[in-house]
């Protein structure tokens, strides 16, 4: 545990080696988070022709819902509980079988927002989120952070006519910017975390997706870590 949180520790504060992590430095900035809700009763769901694909400037996300035949429904290995909290956010009921919901990124200028993490570790990968400095929308108002430690899977996998960023574990934490930063302290918001990866996932093909949101639900910034070859 303690070469774990030393791991972390380097992470966070970007001073691990190139091939150590993976983040979102260089990565073009999406317009638009895509996210696809199945439900896990739904067995041809996921191979349905008519899935919405991402378009150029959209990051997408797949979210498997519980089912409420439980582990008999046909999904129910890769169905999260999380992705219940996250129709909640977005004040949508779950879907008999699917559902997809597009919003904007609105943008933050003068202020970057970074996610990176870790190798695989002992089943577990250590994340991180940060926005700085903090924009000056962000006084007086507590916003909400949201990373997503997503396997990516090539278009075919199990029949799925596009490629899908399949959520297995999410963090979600809330931004005061009614508080000021310590004194001394850097400019940002920051959390980091280890993320532990969901059984029967690939570590190879994992990686982290994080937006910021306002207290009205609007997005205001969205970035998604990428591996060198």
């Amino acid at each position: 545990m303690a070469s774990f949180m030393a791991a972390l520790m380097a992470l966070a504060a970007g001073q691990a080696g190139a091939q150590s992590f993976c983040a979102s430095d260089g990565q073009p900035r999406p317009a638009q988070l895509l996210e696809r809700f199945i439900n896990a009763n739904c067995d041809s769901c996921w191979a349905d022709p008519a899935t919405p694909k991402a378009g150029a400037g959209q990051l997408a996300l797949d979210w498997v819902l519980p089912g409420d035949k439980g582990d008999e429904a046909p999904l129910s290995a890769v169905a999260a509980r999380e992705a219940l909290d996250r129709l909640a956010a977005l004040r949508q009921s779950p879907p008999a079988q699917s559902l997809a919901s597009t919003l904007p990124v609105q943008g933050l200028k003068g202020a970057t927002l970074r996610v990176a993490h870790g190798l695989p570790l002992s089943g577990y990968l250590g994340a991180s989120i940060e926005l700085k400095p903090i924009p000056a929308a962000a006084k007086g108002r507590q916003w909400t952070a949201w990373l997503a430690l997503v396997e990516t899977l090539p278009a075919g996998t199990e029949g799925s006519p596009v490629e899908r960023n399949l959520v297995r574990n999410v963090l979600q934490a809330p931004w005061d910017g009614r508080k000021p930063p310590a004194k001394g302290a850097p400019s940002r918001f920051f959390d980091a975390r280890s993320m532990s990866v969901a059984p029967g996932a690939n570590p190879e093909r994992m990686r982290v997706v994080g937006w910021v949101e306002d207290d009205k639900g609007r997005v205001l910034a969205a970035a998604e870590s990428r591996c060198a070859p």
